[in-house]
């Protein structure tokens, strides 16, 4: 989900010469994190159900006795065992996780696992005159990987699709795609596209959040799934769709130096695009703007 394009005005002009960046551009999102809505009684479901090989389920961690038995828990003992014995399977688990130092501030500023975020996009209004007013976007999810490598601080995880494709061919984008209607919700489908494009496994990734929709050109309403991912995973790109598998220092990305503001020409008039400049790869459009909404929520988080 590589491309996206900002209505002329929506940015100060910037002309774009080498080494002058500016530093914040005014786009608004939503508040940081949306209070969760009251609930009945506490469930861990994240929709993202399948029962492994050790017979958890890779989403809550619960086996299917645990499952069958929650709706005759009470509310105690329900909260007991989320904070006592399926936290204990996620440090097991995800035991890399604990070497992702941003994972505080992270958990913070992204909608929580068990809320995927609502709203048609927070750039509607940016792209009003390419999308009729009763169109309705197909649902897609991307995946914002950042992978701890100790000294080496926290990469963000890319790759470039193959440059045959018919759509967005050549382009650098998160691991993601369509939510098909056999996915339980939009953190499935991002599992499910990882590992059908990067042989990603859902053993090595740690969910941590949402961030906010937002809209494409070609038409999804696209929800970025952010999470730890396992440093030992060696990825295995399907040639059909990726060219390349490659990472970006988080600081990189999320320093405000390092986004800027180009202009382009589309369907008949000037638009602006987000761009960071990496060497050998053009990072843009909708990756960019993603990152640039999870820069955001952690400013506006802390």
């Amino acid at each position: 989900m590589p491309a996206l394009s900002f209505r002329q005005g929506a940015f100060p002009r910037y002309a774009c010469p080498d080494h002058v960046r500016p530093t914040v551009l005014p786009l608004h999102f939503p508040p940081s994190v949306d209070p969760a809505p009251a609930q009945a009684s506490s469930s861990p479901c994240v929709r993202a159900c399948r029962i492994g090989v050790d017979g958890l389920c890779g989403g809550c961690l619960r086996s299917r006795d645990e499952i069958a038995r929650w709706s005759r828990m009470d509310e105690g003992e329900r909260r007991r065992m989320m904070d006592g014995e399926l936290a204990d399977r996620e440090r097991e688990r995800f035991a890399f996780l604990a070497c992702l130092p941003e994972r505080a501030r992270l958990r913070a500023a992204l909608y929580p696992l068990r809320q995927p975020p609502a709203g048609e996009g927070w750039n509607r209004s940016e792209l009003e005159d390419l999308f009729p007013p009763a169109a309705v976007p197909a649902e897609a999810a991307v995946l914002v990987g950042l992978v701890p490598r100790g000294d080496a601080g926290t990469q963000v995880l890319l790759t470039r699709r193959t440059d045959a494709l018919r759509h967005h061919g050549g382009q650098v984008s998160f691991p993601g795609g369509r939510v098909e209607a056999h996915d339980a919700g939009v953190l499935a489908a991002a599992l499910r596209e990882s590992g059908e494009e990067i042989a990603l496994d859902a053993a090595q990734v740690a969910p941590l959040g949402y961030l906010d929709p937002l809209l494409t050109v070609s038409g999804f309403r696209v929800t970025p799934v952010v999470a730890a991912i396992d440093p030992a995973y060696v990825p295995r790109p399907d040639p059909g769709e990726v060219a390349d598998v490659f990472e970006v220092p988080f600081g990189f990305l999320m320093a405000a130096a390092n986004l800027r503001q180009i202009e382009v020409e589309y369907n008949g008039r000037p638009r602006s695009l987000l761009e960071y400049d990496w060497p050998g790869q053009r990072i843009w459009g909708a990756t960019a703007a993603i990152l640039y909404n999870l820069r955001r929520r952690l400013e506006e988080g802390a």
